[in-house]
């Protein structure tokens, strides 16, 4: 999905695919929806009772819907660089999207909440094996006992090189943060390689 393309006219931006994957309630469609310039594209169904005992509403009691394919939002860092944002669906009954959403990306951000923290490692695993650089953002509930990064970096088993950043996703800016982190992310393991 990434592109150098250009016209006599000025040119075109370079476009790159961000996945934005984590476990189910973690808050993945308000990350997009908040710091998408466009409308984001949602899936959202509302759980029924055919999900009982399937999905773990256990911390998001009041959650009520659920992305069923993925959550779709852009924003334009320059006139040279925009990023497209895909939201992964949280269950593990939707993980075959993930190879389609994956296809193309140049980077992840793995949603974390700390209070069902073990629901991040199937994201980490699944972008380690790909190969994939990824950070991770706590998601910072209210209510929710906070933990420094180093914390969450040795609960989570990281490698030293996968930063840890705690975030607001309902802010635009805690987010920005985030896809900064990200984007040097990319950069230093493009220079490891």
């Amino acid at each position: 999905m990434a592109s150098e393309l250009s016209d006599d006219e000025g040119g075109i931006p370079a476009a790159f695919k961000i996945l934005i994957a984590g476990g189910f309630g973690v808050g993945k469609t308000t990350l997009v929806g908040a710091v998408s310039e466009i409308a984001p594209l949602l899936t959202e169904e509302y759980l029924t009772d055919e999900s009982v005992g399937v999905d773990d509403t256990a911390g998001v009691e009041a959650k009520s819907t659920t992305t069923v394919a993925l959550d779709f939002g852009r924003i334009t860092i320059s006139d040279e660089l925009v990023l497209y944002l895909f939201g992964t669906p949280g269950q593990e009954r939707f993980m075959f999207v993930w190879d389609e959403l994956a296809y193309g990306a140049i980077g992840a951000i793995v949603l974390a909440d700390t209070r069902r923290l073990e629901d991040a490692f199937s994201s980490i695993d699944y972008f380690e094996q790909r190969g994939t650089p990824f950070v991770v953002a706590v998601n910072c509930f209210e209510g929710a006992r906070t933990y420094l990064p180093q914390e969450v970096e040795q609960a989570l088993n990281l490698d030293p090189h996968v930063p840890v950043r705690m975030c607001d996703a309902r802010h635009r800016e805690s987010v920005k943060t985030v896809l900064i982190t990200l984007l040097e992310q990319v950069m230093a393991q493009g220079a490891r390689a």
